[in-house]
């Protein structure tokens, strides 16, 4: 081989080998450590430290509205789309093609022409099976639309870090958040295979700015342009009783924030936890921190996807992480219906924590994510109400049976298992 052709071979490998290794690791030190527990969750020490630790600070005065799945979820969006006077501002992971993208689209462009200022940012890879017609209609009808880390050269090393967030706000007085893409998946009423379980929350009152600007942090990112002014951040009053916080991470901004949210409020528990997520692949620590939780007594209800699973390669390293769990009295259920897409956590009746982020490395250490956390127990107990019925659903997955699996079966897991730093 000529010295020159195997010196640029050599500098094509040391390119390559440097835009991997900067997509699958952070290079920040990570929490190896349980948290030692020092408060519960009804102490205001936890709210100061949810709020000055982590931040933002939560405020109170909210009303938060639960839709459950798409037949709830949509129109309700929808109407507030239509009925949008000034600023509509939306980030999604998942735009697909089909009769609600359609949708989505001919409500954000129609808007647009009337005079709103519309604002959409979607994920490069999340929207890579939206149809370009779609974005040319928003686009021609004055949507201005951004996408998250496209596949460019300056955009190499950040090509592992997708926005997985879901917003969407109002005229900055009516936020959405919660688990749904806009995808035919998500329409109906989870009734069969074809048609997914989730949550979303409608929200008004103060905590409408932070889910504001968690949009503002991505869009500046992505267009270079701020956003601001009463038409986006208005003076809002307060709507209900509920103290909430828009809580949002990303790897730019320090990725252990929203898993230190999650292991703060696991630490916190001291009667029940409730977990539902469809992404469950819980890291060493967060494995620890669940066990002894359990060990001092408190009921701990993990809710998790059966068969019916969009990826079967995580349902595998899901349950090859069980063994300590189950050993320690964690109750884990496997929901059967459908394809179960929540993403909820309650701890002891009154701390909420729902929004983008499942409980997997991807979306504590990878993705850009954002949590509504709700302070409240009457917004709990919906929440418990809603859990209580989804197991109705679920059969119950115990530590005999796990151990009598074949061993095909947990050779396959624990292959599955070794992929989980980026799953």
């Amino acid at each position: 081989m000529p010295p020159l052709l195997l010196i640029l071979l050599t500098l094509a490998v040391g390119v390559a080998v440097t835009v991997i290794a900067l997509n699958f690791t952070t290079g920040e030190k990570k929490i190896e450590r349980v948290i030692e527990q020092r408060y519960a969750v009804d102490d205001p020490q936890f709210l100061r430290a949810m709020g000055a630790l982590l931040g933002p600070a939560l405020v109170p005065g909210n009303q938060v509205e639960t839709l459950v799945n798409g037949d709830e979820i949509f129109p309700d969006m929808l109407r507030s789309i239509r009925g949008a006077q000034k600023t509509i501002t939306f980030e999604t992971f998942i735009y697909w093609t089909g009769d609600i993208g359609k949708s989505f689209a001919d409500a954000l462009s129609e808007r647009a022409r009337s005079g709103v200022r519309v604002h959409v940012l979607l994920d490069w890879v999340g929207s890579v099976k939206m149809e370009a017609t779609y974005l040319d209609q928003m686009k021609a009808a004055g949507v201005k639309i951004q996408q998250y880390h496209p596949l460019r050269w300056y955009n190499l090393a950040r090509m592992n870090n997708r926005t997985h967030r879901k917003l969407l706000v109002i005229d900055g007085k009516v936020g959405y958040t919660g688990g749904v893409g806009i995808a035919e998946q998500w329409t109906g009423d989870a009734q069969d295979p074809d048609h997914w379980r989730d949550l979303h929350y409608r929200v008004e009152g103060p905590v409408v700015a932070q889910m504001q600007a968690a949009f503002m942090d991505n869009w500046m990112k992505t267009s270079g342009v701020v956003l601001h002014g009463s038409d986006y951040f208005p003076a809002l009053a307060p709507r209900g009783d509920q103290a909430a916080q828009m809580f949002k991470s990303s790897p730019n901004e320090g990725s252990e924030s929203m898993r230190l949210m999650y292991l703060l409020a696991i630490n916190a528990a001291q009667h029940r936890l409730r977990i539902a997520n469809a992404y469950f692949v819980p890291d060493d620590l967060t494995i620890a921190t669940l066990v002894e939780a359990a060990r001092r007594g408190v009921d701990i209800q993990v809710l998790v996807p059966g068969t019916d699973i969009d990826t079967e390669l995580v349902r595998k390293a899901s349950r090859a992480r069980w063994g300590k769990l189950l050993q320690a009295g964690v109750r884990i259920y496997e929901y059967q219906p459908t394809m179960l897409h929540c993403k909820l956590m309650v701890v002891d009746d009154l701390w909420v924590s729902v929004g983008s982020t499942n409980f997997d490395n991807r979306s504590f250490r990878l993705n850009d994510e954002a949590n509504l956390n709700v302070y409240d127990r009457a917004f709990a107990h919906r929440q418990n109400a809603i859990f209580d019925d989804d197991l109705q659903h679920a059969k119950a997955y115990d530590y005999a049976r796990w151990e009598r699996r074949p061993w095909t079966e947990k050779l396959a897991e624990h292959g599955a298992a070794l992929l989980r730093s980026q799953l």
